[in-house]
């Protein structure tokens, strides 16, 4: 009996297994897609996001480039120039007209307007003449004393050069050149160099003592040496031997 009931629970338990792993498998395999979903999820979000910081980093670079050429770009700074020489034309020509209707002005101050000459006597032209004559004096004066004018200001002007060069140091500073700083370096090495060469430490010594040494020696060499012996017999001025020499002597 016992062996039966063995083999019907183990039928019993199998059968509860065939049953639960159909649910359990369905269960798994849910699972892994939940977690399939979730990591394709989080790769896209990250391709995102790096996309995203790639965007970024562009638009960075972007903004450098062109806080790094500021404001003034090319085609700014041309039209810039344009505008200044535009506006520098006009002034121009505005300080032109005004010197010329200051000039007019007081051309007419000083010149008056022209007389009426039509119907004019004798005596009317000299009174004409007369006040034209008087009116050249005056200006001729009035330029004379404006040129002194400028010339005593001028002078001014320079003898207070004169005394500011004065007080800020009686010279102006000259232009330095251009020195290797290399040339120091070896001036200082061939210094120390003549410094170790033996010879300028050698005791100099007077030629004299040498020459009166060398002049006893070749006296004495020319003593030890012999008489050379006689070639020729009718040879002039051949030495004579030794002993004809001794017998002219006895």
């Amino acid at each position: 009996m016992s062996s039966d009931e063995e083999e019907y629970s183990s039928e019993e338990e199998s059968s509860e297994e065939e049953e639960e792993d159909p649910a359990a498998k369905a269960k798994a395999a849910e699972v892994l897609a939940r977690q399939k979903a979730l990591e394709e999820a989080k790769r896209k979000q990250d391709e995102i996001n790096k996309r995203k910081a790639e965007v970024r980093k562009r638009l960075e670079e972007q903004s450098q480039k062109k806080a790094k050429k500021g404001f003034m770009t090319p085609e700014r700074k041309k039209k810039l120039r344009l505008l200044l020489r535009k506006k520098a034309a006009e002034e121009l020509k505005k300080e032109q007209e005004r010197k010329a209707a200051e000039r007019r002005k007081i051309i007419d101050q000083r010149c008056g307007q022209p007389k009426n000459l039509d119907g004019a006597n004798e005596d009317k032209l000299r009174e004409i003449c007369k006040a034209y004559h008087e009116r050249l004096f005056l200006c001729e004066s009035q330029k004379w004393d404006l040129e002194y004018e400028v010339r005593r200001r001028d002078y001014e002007i320079n003898e207070l050069n004169i005394q500011v060069n004065d007080l800020r140091g009686k010279f102006i500073k000259p232009t330095l050149k251009k020195v290797s700083k290399y040339e120091n370096k070896f001036a200082k090495l061939q210094k120390k160099a003549a410094e170790f060469n033996f010879r300028n430490q050698l005791k100099t010594v007077k030629k004299k003592e040498f020459e009166l040494e060398d002049d006893k020696e070749k006296n004495t060499e020319m003593r030890a040496q012999p008489f050379p012996p006689k070639t020729d017999e009718g040879e002039e001025g051949a030495h004579p031997a030794e002993g004809e020499a001794t017998a002219e002597e006895a």
